[in-house]
């Protein structure tokens, strides 16, 4: 083999690995949406969102079904509204419930579905009603500590 074609084919090693990077960078940021499927969208309120990021996952039993596509404050009702998008393949009733949950102690943050038994299914620009807000740890670790306080002030009497 000569120079060149060795060349050649360092080069298109040195490009296909940069290709490579880049794809898996995109997708571990969650920015690659490779899914060509049908959408609709609705939406939710919630009175905390805890640390819950537009392009994060919407799930219901475990499986990825929409993305997060939006997220703004309600100057009104001081809460927050999360635009989902989900795939047009997955339907649920009206009376689904949707709740922030976290991926392990401290993984990333997604929005649960849990379907209902309405006969009535969601469609494009829907809002649910009934939402669950996050748990936010900070606040969880303060209860624990302010309950132990009052119980060291009662022994003391």
């Amino acid at each position: 083999m000569n120079r060149s074609t060795i060349d050649l084919w360092v080069g298109a090693f040195v490009v296909a690995g940069l290709a490579g990077l880049l794809f898996l960078s995109l997708k571990v940021a969650n920015l690659a949406s490779f899914s060509s499927s049908d959408t609709y969208q609705i939406q939710a309120k919630f009175a905390n969102i805890g640390g819950l990021k537009e392009r994060g996952p919407v799930k219901s039993a475990g499986v990825v079904i929409g993305r997060v596509a939006g997220i703004r404050f309600d100057p009104e009702s001081y809460e927050a509204i999360v635009t989902m998008n989900l795939e047009a393949k997955y339907q649920f009733p009206r009376d689904t419930t949707a709740k922030i949950l976290t991926s392990g102690i401290l993984g990333e943050q997604y929005v649960g579905l849990e379907a209902g038994g309405d006969g009535v299914m969601l469609k494009q620009g829907d809002r649910l009603r009934l939402t669950q807000s996050a748990v936010v740890l900070e606040n969880l670790i303060s209860q624990f500590l302010f309950n132990k306080a009052a119980e060291g002030k009662d022994e003391k009497k």
